[in-house]
């Protein structure tokens, strides 16, 4: 998943999206239905909210949900700040929570009237259907799919076939397979003219609405509408299982972690020591900016980057973690992912007196404690200046590697902790 800045894409037609979010998610053997499922926390659907809201070009998206969990759906949308949103109830199955989407984006014709600042209004010439739990859907598919879509009338993603499909006698006996090579998985996203899946919904039959889930054999069968099939990256996936939302969760926390903002408030030794910890990051796949600041033009690091080195020379000053804080709370940083933030205390022996070493460990964990409440994660790590140049490059290399670990893992339990290198 995409954590920066997408690369653009030009899309000169409106394109909405349809995401059913009605299933109780009985093959995870959770309580709670997956899409509702959270993990670095957020619930499932918010990601796959996100990899929409973030395409430019997509002007609104219609989540159905079943009706018992409307409120809980209105809750996540006000919570994470969705802006292109609409809740709409769903129906008894796939095919009719589908439709009440498709429909819901027919009446926004009225409603665009009424709000000056909508830039475009009517329906849209493309709807895109998708399930709201696959949330790794990048934009230059979304865009494949958008412009067939436009131009066949229907458009769907692909992936070859992993196992060989074979059909078996009613007491159980191998009857025949198939030959891979000719089949292909049908996968999500699928998109269609508002016309053709508008079309095909009012002139399928009651057994398609019960028992149909492929929506482009709709289009085919009642519109006469062939789909251009495109084959899509093995992103695609859909959680299913329990172990999917670990696998889910595992993903992002590798995209957040790959690299990190070094400040050093402009000090020589604090620069000394973040470039040698850019060098040792290096060996450990993560990038490292340093900088002394986020103020003025780079101020842009709150903006694209989620995790931080706070490097500190002074006598266990905590000043400079405080303002990074208050800067990430600013621009409500935390709204989508935990940020991280790690504060690098280089000190000499000689420096630390009995009461600073009391002091220091207290004083991190109420901080922590309070940047948990805005949904940041504060750690510390000690590190001593040392002259045995030797001691001095294991000891920046273990600095790099906790921080990556702290970084990775972005574990709440760990929060506050100070660390020694």
């Amino acid at each position: 998943m995409s954590v920066q800045q997408p690369a653009e894409r030009c899309v000169d037609f409106p394109v909405s999206v349809v995401l059913p979010a009605g299933g109780t998610g009985e093959r995870t053997g959770l309580q709670t239905p997956k899409q509702f499922c959270s993990f670095l926390g957020r619930p499932l659907i918010s990601y796959t909210i996100q990899a929409f809201e973030r395409v430019s070009w997509i002007q609104s998206i219609m989540v159905v949900v079943a009706k018992e969990n409307m409120d809980l759906m209105m809750d996540i949308v006000q919570r994470f700040q969705h802006r292109k949103v609409r809740v709409v109830p769903g129906g008894l199955t796939r095919h009719r929570s589908i439709c009440n989407g498709v429909l819901a984006l027919g009446e926004e014709e009225e409603e665009e009237e009424e709000e000056e600042e909508r830039s475009s209004s009517g329906r849209p010439k493309v709807v895109i259907i998708h399930d709201a739990v696959r949330p790794f859907v990048e934009e230059d598919f979304l865009h494949k799919i958008a412009i067939a879509a436009k131009e066949q009338g229907a458009a769907g993603a692909i992936r070859p076939l992993v196992s060989t499909v074979i059909a078996t006698t009613s007491e159980g006996y191998l009857d025949h397979s198939l030959e891979r090579a000719k089949f292909r998985a049908s996968e999500m996203p699928q998109g269609f003219t508002y016309e053709v899946i508008h079309q095909a919904y009012q002139r399928c039959t009651e057994s398609d609405f019960q028992f149909g889930t492929e929506c482009l054999h709709l289009a085919l069968q009642y519109c006469g509408t062939n789909a251009k099939l495109i084959e899509g990256p093995p992103t695609l996936w859909k959680v299913t299982y329990k172990r999917d939302l670990a696998a889910a969760e595992s993903i992002i926390k590798e995209t957040l972690s790959r690299s990190a903002c070094v400040l050093t408030g402009g000090v020589t030794r604090a620069e000394t020591l973040a470039e040698a910890l850019q060098k040792a990051a290096g060996f450990l796949e993560m990038e490292l900016d340093v900088i002394p600041d986020v103020k003025g033009e780079r101020a842009r690091y709150l903006f694209g980057e989620w995790n931080f080195i706070q490097v500190s020379v002074s006598h266990g000053c905590l000043s400079e973690v405080e303002n990074l804080l208050l800067a990430l709370e600013a621009e409500n940083r935390a709204l989508l992912h935990p940020p991280v933030v790690i504060w690098v205390h280089l000190s000499c022996s000689e420096e630390l007196s009995v009461s600073q070493t009391v002091a220091e460990p207290a004083a991190l964990m109420d901080l922590a404690s309070k940047a948990k409440l805005q949904n940041i994660l504060l750690y510390g790590i000690q590190l001593h200046q040392s002259k045995d140049e030797d001691l001095w490059e294991r000891s920046v290399s273990k600095v790099a590697e906790m921080a990556s670990a702290l970084i990775r893992e972005r574990s709440p339990a760990l929060a506050g902790q100070l660390l020694q290198a």
